[in-house]
């Protein structure tokens, strides 16, 4: 296979893929089915890959949404996405209706202000007559419109406040859509954004670099174990690189055993001290049963390591970055490989190598 074909096989746009599979299974454009969709075809949880395909073609979006349900504990609360758009629009409509109604009570106050003002200003009446008259209406009328006043700002707190819980549960909601389950990390979906976004500004993007990082022979721990230690094993990895960076870095789970660390203000000697940081530390992490005393073997990981000013673009950036880690697969795991022009060549001549 050529480096061209090997690419197009990685870069294939999977949102075009996704759709299409959609269309072809019969399956509504809805929100949360494109995440279901998309994560099936991703293969980052095998057993949703699996109960995807035995739903077959033209399935009810009860079913989608049975297993929308058992594999994203978010798709029980689309209605906050749902119904948000219905309840910030009430909110809205009430505050403009209170608005409306405060408008109309200054004008009947403005205009009762104008006629006493039009009462002091005739000659027919006395002077204590007027003055008696004007403290009156203007006592009252003061009064009326303060009290309305005081109504309609308390309405309109009322409404701000119901308005920012909409946004709570909003960006909560994104959070949780955009968290991979199992790890707790950030989601390819949330991968994707941060990668596309990089790119925004061109200045900006220089000074980002790209880690990504796959268990070696995570296979084993499956076929040997069970899922259950494969998704231990996951666990750890996850938990050790959180531990082994700051709180602030991008960390995210990108497949099945397939890890990704976005860098931002840095250069390449500090990229690959922390890919280094991290692959010693998985290592040094041991994997027991802590019941039985098993020890699952040891955990380690291949990273590749690119700088984002060595591509023109995010799709460019992880598929360099991901020939470097298959770089490293091949010269014997458990180690890093920085992107380099030349390894093209290589990993066209080696494709099959790289992905047995």
């Amino acid at each position: 296979m050529s480096a061209a074909a090997a690419n197009k096989v990685q870069t294939l746009d999977t949102a075009t893929m996704v759709l299409a599979t959609m269309r072809r299974r019969g399956i509504s454009g809805l929100p949360r089915n494109y995440e279901l969709v998309y994560e099936a075809l991703n293969a980052s949880n095998a057993r949703l890959t699996k109960d995807f395909d035995n739903l077959g073609r033209n399935p009810t979006q009860e079913d989608l949404d049975e297993l929308g349900k058992l594999h994203f504990p978010h798709h029980h609360r689309r209605g906050v996405v749902e119904g948000a758009h219905d309840r910030i629009s009430g909110e809205l409509e009430g505050m403009l209706r209170l608005l409306r109604q405060e408008q109309s009570s200054l004008e009947s106050y403005s205009k009762l202000l104008g006629e006493t003002y039009h009462r002091i200003s005739s000659k027919s009446a006395s002077s204590a007559d007027i003055l008696s008259s004007v403290i009156g209406v203007l006592s009252n009328a003061t009064g009326d419109t303060m009290e309305k006043g005081k109504i309609v700002v308390e309405h309109m707190v009322e409404r701000a406040r119901e308005m920012e819980q909409v946004k709570l549960e909003l960006d909560e909601y994104k959070r949780i859509a955009n968290t991979d389950p199992l790890t707790r990390l950030s989601n390819r979906r949330a991968f994707d954004e941060m990668l596309s976004n990089m790119y925004n500004n061109p200045r900006e993007a220089m000074y980002y670099s790209l880690i990504v990082a796959d268990i070696d022979h995570f296979k084993k721990f499956n076929d040997t174990y069970g899922h259950p230690v494969g998704d231990r094993v996951l666990g750890v990895v996850a938990a050790v690189m959180k531990s082994a960076l700051r709180r602030d870095v991008f960390v995210a789970r990108t497949g099945g055993e397939e890890f990704a660390v976005v860098l931002k203000d840095t250069n390449l000697d500090v990229t690959t001290e922390i890919a280094e940081r991290i692959r010693r530390a998985i290592e040094a992490t041991p994997l027991k049963n802590q019941k039985t005393g098993v020890d699952y073997g040891p955990i380690t990981l291949s990273l590749g390591v690119c700088m984002a000013s060595d591509a023109a673009s995010a799709e460019e950036l992880y598929n360099k970055a991901d020939v470097a880690l298959y770089t490293a697969k091949n010269a014997g795991r458990n180690r890093i490989h920085v992107y380099n022009p030349d390894l093209n060549q290589d990993f066209e001549k080696n494709w099959a190598i790289y992905r047995a």
